[in-house]
């Protein structure tokens, strides 16, 4: 059972960002609720995307939205995505990494199949801004947060922010 109260932004390394999301079951009010409850989430942190892992849920679900309006916002559930075109490296940043900007190296296009709010299926090809939002996401419901893709200089740059993120975690769980 979700507990959609208590969802809220969670922050690199916590465990439910690092394990792969487990598929939705069904789509029903619960889930309806979830999908509302990550948008105030996203919202509020001014993103245009957010995963189920990211507010605390390791369900294999995000949402996005390229203009960060409410009224945009798409939901993928049980989402597979495929890469297609050239890679580029463009600054990325992470409401789950907050304070770091890095470099990621993404494909330029894709392809996603996935399940809507109704339960139907559908498919979408994006590219540019939709395309590298869809993979980051995609890259959380698998496990994958920016401060795993960076590469080793982009680790140096920026080990004060995730050793200061790693102390605060700890904290928390202590708490």
């Amino acid at each position: 059972m979700i507990d959609i109260e208590k969802c809220r932004i969670t922050h690199y390394p916590a465990s439910v960002l690092a394990g792969r999301a487990q598929p939705v079951e069904k789509v029903d009010d619960t889930i309806r609720r979830l999908v509302e409850k990550m948008t105030d989430i996203m919202l509020e942190h001014k993103g245009i995307g957010l995963a189920g892992p990211q507010a605390g849920v390791p369900l294999r679900i995000f949402i996005i939205s390229p203009d960060s309006t409410r009224e945009n916002v798409k939901v993928y559930i049980n989402p597979t995505v495929t890469p297609t075109g050239g890679l580029e490296a463009i600054e990325e940043g992470c409401l789950s990494v907050p304070g770091v900007y890095t470099k990621i190296r993404r494909y330029k296009k894709c392809k996603v199949a996935a399940t809507d709010l109704d339960g139907n299926e559908f498919s979408q090809e994006a590219e540019g801004l939709l395309a590298r939002a869809l993979q980051h996401e995609y890259d959380h419901i698998e496990g994958t947060t920016i401060a795993n893709k960076m590469g080793s200089v982009a680790k140096i740059a920026h080990r004060k922010q995730l050793k200061k993120l790693k102390e605060q975690h700890e904290e928390r769980e202590t708490e």
